[in-house]
């Protein structure tokens, strides 16, 4: 088995972020960055560290008034000739897989974790797998099952990419199937039978006309979306086929539940067989909790609504509001030039670093 790569948890962000990027962790091969993390958690006398599968968790026990969860995913998506890590000084960027969704936030996760040794809030620091893949692998959803104490806090920060501002609440997102049928024949008797790939036009054409929600919550407003983002069908180059399926995907507000979200597609598509795929619930800005105000008001006030699912939505299960804290342009995740803004890594430290330390530090 290949050694673990030792982490300077005390380098700056910048050169940590570089660190974690160079380290591949394709969504269900963790397993080394995980090792790093952990040894290198392990290391701080501070934390009392705790693993579940490639998930590391690490505490401080300090008897504060207050406990905050800083989280953040150690999987990428796959590689897509965008390593190793690579820094444009000019630019003032860093390239690489990773580089924004997420370890950017990772590294600044990781350093405060060894650095703040006495916070004036009690820390929880996750770093979790499998969050790029179906939500049944995810390491924050095991880890809410299995040890959900080990997340009890007042207040959660998700350092996914937010362009180093608050991004409150989330999302939720659905995926349906919806099949047109039909009757097979041969393509030389076309009228013999009925073909489902004609009938899935109708599909289409409700799509097409779809009027997106744009609901004001918290003074933020939400677009909702409604999405054909795959489609099947067809049997042979001389067969009339007898069933299409078109892939759904309903982006909605969270000011829905996942039963009232399911409710609406499966009404927008009546005449159809709606097959339910994949649900997440979206989560509430909740801007009005002490926690989240404070939060904001340290960071300048400025606060988006968050468009994409993210695992917010899992802290707000567990009765903890949460918001989106991190470096990078969200636009840039995922794509083969994925880069992130230098600045934007130490501008999240340092304001992390100032409301975990009152000011002090």
């Amino acid at each position: 088995m290949e050694t673990a790569p030792t982490l300077d948890l005390t380098a700056d962000v910048v050169s940590l972020t570089r660190a974690l990027v160079d380290i591949e962790s394709v969504s269900h091969d963790e397993q080394r960055i995980a090792d790093a993390v952990e040894q290198a958690l392990r290391a701080c006398d501070h934390l009392t560290v705790v693993r579940r599968g490639h998930t590391i968790v690490a505490r401080t026990d300090l008897g504060r008034d207050e406990r905050v969860v800083l989280a953040g995913h150690l999987d990428t998506v796959p590689v897509n000739d965008n390593l190793p890590a690579r820094i444009d000084e000019e630019a003032g960027v860093m390239h690489g897989l990773g580089s924004c969704d997420m370890k950017g936030g990772d590294a600044v996760i990781l350093h405060l974790a060894a650095t703040l040794t006495e916070p004036v809030r009690d820390l929880t620091y996750v770093l979790y797998e499998a969050e790029e893949v179906e939500e049944r692998f995810n390491g924050l959803k095991h880890l809410a099952a299995s040890d959900p104490d080990l997340l009890a806090a007042d207040f959660a920060i998700l350092m996914e990419p937010s362009n180093a501002g608050v991004e409150a609440g989330c999302q939720g997102t659905l995926r349906v199937e919806v099949t047109a049928r039909g009757e097979r024949a041969h393509s030389a008797r076309s009228w013999k039978g009925v073909n489902a790939i004609h009938a899935a036009g109708e599909i289409l054409d409700r799509l097409a006309v779809y009027e997106e929600r744009r609901p004001v919550i918290d003074g933020l407003e939400y677009r909702e979306g409604l999405n054909a983002v795959r489609i099947r069908g067809g049997v042979a180059g001389n067969v009339v086929p007898d069933e299409c399926v078109v892939e759904v995907n309903h982006r909605f507000a969270p000011d829905r539940s996942t039963a009232e979200a399911e409710a609406f597609v499966r009404e927008f598509f009546a005449g159809y067989d709606v097959t339910l795929t994949d649900l997440a619930p979206g989560a509430l800005p909740g801007l009005g909790r002490p926690a989240a105000r404070a939060f904001v008001e340290a960071t300048g006030g400025r606060v988006a609504p968050k468009f994409g699912w993210t695992d917010v939505a899992r802290f707000t299960d567990l009765g903890i509001p949460a918001v989106n804290y991190g470096p990078g342009d969200p636009l840039l995740a995922h794509k083969a030039d994925e880069r992130v803004p230098l600045d934007d890594i130490t501008t999240c430290e340092t304001t992390l670093r100032r409301w975990l330390t009152g000011g002090l530090a």
